[in-house]
Formats: C-alpha cells, sequence, structure tokens
C-alpha cells in the first residue's frame, strides 16, 4: 500500500514537473523567436527612414512586413559551406554557442511579480556570467574557419570583452548593493519608490555602453568591420549558421534591453497613475524603448578606431563605474 503510494506520488510529481519545465522552455523559445525578429525588422525600418532609403516595401505588402520571413527562406535555402582548412566541428558549434546564452538569459527576467521562470537568488551573477559566454562562440567561429580576417575579428572580440566586461560588471554591482538583492525580482521591487536610472544615470550610461561593446554593435563593431575585415568572425559563414549568428546579435539586443530594463528602469513597474497598464506591457515597453535607442545609435555614430574603444572603457568607464561604487556605498552606510 505504502509502496502504491509513493509510486503514484513520484509519477504525479515527475509528470508535473517535466510538463511545468517544457512549457517554461516553449515559452522562452517562442519569446526569444518572435522579440528579435520584430527587433531586427524595427531596424531596417527605423534605419531606412533615418537615412531616407525606404528600402523594401512590398513584401507583404504593408512596409514590407513579410521581409525578413522571405530573408529567413533564403537563408534555408542557401547552401552550407564549410572551408576545406576549417575545423568542423568548432566550425559548426559556433553559432549555437554565439546564441543559447541569450536564450537561456531569459530564464530569470520577470516580466510581472508572477510572470517568470526562475527567480534565483543570484539571478544578476547567471546573468553576468551567461553575457560573456556567447563571445567565446565569436572566438571559435573566428579560429575555426582558417582565416586571416576572421583571426583577426575574433582577436578584436576578445580584446573588447577583456576591456568591457569589467565595466558591465561594475555597473550592476552598484545596483546590487544599492538593492540589497542579488536576485532579478528583488531588484525590481527594490524601485518601487523610484527607478535606479534617476540615482545613477551614469551607471546606466556606463551599463548600456558596456553592453553595446559586448554585442559589437557600433560604435563598437570592430569585430565584424566590413569595410576593413570583410566580416570578421563571420566571413566564412553561410546560410543557416550566418542566420544564427545574426539571430544571436538580435537576440542579445532584447536580452541586454531587458536587463537594462530591470536593473535601471524599474522592470515592470508601471509609472504614477499608469497601474492600469498590464505590467507585461510595461516591460515590452522599455525593451522596446532601448532596443529603439540602440539601433538609433547604430544609425548617429561612426565606428570607432581600436585605440579608441580601449582608452573609453580603461580611462573612462572603468574609473566611472568605482566611483559609483565608492558614492553608492557612502550613501548606503550613512543614510
Amino acid at each position: 500500500m505504502i509502496a502504491q503510494a509513493g509510486e503514484s506520488f513520484v509519477n504525479q510529481w515527475f509528470g508535473e514537473y517535466w510538463l511545468v519545465l517544457v512549457t517554461k522552455a516553449a515559452i522562452v523559445l517562442i519569446f526569444f523567436l518572435v522579440a528579435p525578429l520584430g527587433v531586427g525588422y524595427a531596424e531596417h525600418k527605423v534605419m531606412a527612414h533615418m537615412q531616407g532609403r525606404l528600402g523594401p516595401m512590398y513584401a507583404g505588402r504593408f512596409h514590407g512586413w513579410a521581409q525578413l520571413m522571405a530573408d529567413g527562406v533564403k537563408f534555408v535555402q542557401k547552401e552550407d559551406v564549410i572551408p576545406a582548412a576549417a575545423d568542423a566541428w568548432v566550425f559548426s558549434l559556433a553559432p549555437a554557442v554565439a546564441l543559447v546564452p541569450y536564450i537561456l538569459l531569459f530564464v530569470v527576467i520577470p516580466f510581472s511579480d508572477e510572470i517568470f521562470i526562475l527567480n534565483l537568488d543570484v539571478g544578476i551573477f547567471f546573468v553576468l556570467a551567461l553575457s560573456s559566454v556567447s563571445v567565446i562562440g565569436v572566438l571559435m567561429a573566428g579560429w575555426a574557419s582558417a582565416n586571416k580576417f576572421s583571426l583577426i575579428g575574433a582577436l578584436r572580440a576578445a580584446a573588447q570583452l577583456i576591456a568591457y566586461e569589467l565595466p558591465l560588471v561594475l555597473g550592476a554591482a552598484a545596483i546590487v548593493m544599492q538593492a540589497g538583492t542579488l536576485s532579478m525580482v528583488g531588484i525590481v521591487q527594490a524601485q518601487e519608490k523610484y527607478w535606479f536610472v534617476f540615482s545613477q544615470p551614469i551607471g546606466f550610461l556606463i551599463f548600456l555602453t558596456a553592453s553595446l561593446a559586448e554585442l559589437t554593435r557600433p560604435p563598437f563593431d570592430m569585430p565584424v568591420a566590413d569595410s576593413e575585415i570583410i566580416f570578421g568572425a563571420y566571413t566564412e559563414y553561410t546560410g543557416l549558421k550566418f542566420a544564427f549568428f545574426l539571430l544571436a546579435e538580435y537576440g542579445g539586443i532584447v536580452a541586454l534591453s531587458a536587463v537594462a530594463s530591470v536593473l535601471f528602469l524599474g522592470g515592470y513597474l508601471p509609472l504614477p497613475a499608469m497601474e492600469f497598464i498590464p505590467e507585461p506591457l510595461w516591460m515590452l515597453a522599455k525593451i522596446g524603448a532601448l532596443s529603439f535607442l540602440i539601433i538609433w545609435l547604430r544609425v548617429t555614430y561612426p565606428r570607432l578606431r581600436e585605440d579608441q574603444l580601449q582608452r573609453v572603457s580603461w580611462l573612462v568607464l572603468i574609473p566611472l563605474a568605482l566611483l559609483q561604487i565608492v558614492v553608492v556605498g557612502v550613501f548606503k552606510v550613512a543614510f
């Protein structure tokens, strides 16, 4: 009797556990596949209107909304070419290493006080660790391609990782000190009185700048500088492998915009007197606003030189981030 009850409990528990796990994984995957496509479409159209060149307008009839779908079909149809001198296993694995960390990052992003996959006690550590893994995929791609331009792009990516990972972590550390918790949900709840961007505007600029460098987005796109090294670490990639790298870039924009929203913009918290708007919509609106800002910066600023990139990090961002931590520490002790 006891054995039957125990077996029934185990079967029920495992059944519910796996059902919940699969459901959560499906939600994260669907969101990750849909949101970056929206950002990619927005980038094409925002840049087109800013620069006075409308681009494809007839795919889908309304403002070319189906162009990204057409591009996806094109990528599927293209031949998957692996250079003869390349390390085939590393070459093929690199797109997954660049893409998967950004998918996993959404596991700890809260869209309301009840809508999240996991509320880890060390959520910000989880985010910062995953955000640095994707660069390894770029290094793998550049080294395995057996192409000197790809290798140069990979080395540039490594230099950016070393330079900008530190201000990214220090910028987040100041927020953790002020919130008094490492949980992403806890950080949002600590901003119920005011968003941290009002108390730490310099920290917000530091985090945003370091995020752009981590994503190799303009003006920090030296690893993929097409006018200098063709397309850097991605030069030898075709078809779906190349599409995965593009998806990782746009997925990274959404992911780091979500992280910045949680850390500085109150996450899902609404503006005063506008609580009638659902919390998930607030979160999506903030992600969209930061994604638009990232697109805007691409259109506005030219690419930096490699020495300028290093100088901005080591001589500007890191000292400012350390000063920010000192100021937050003083205020925490004094008040």
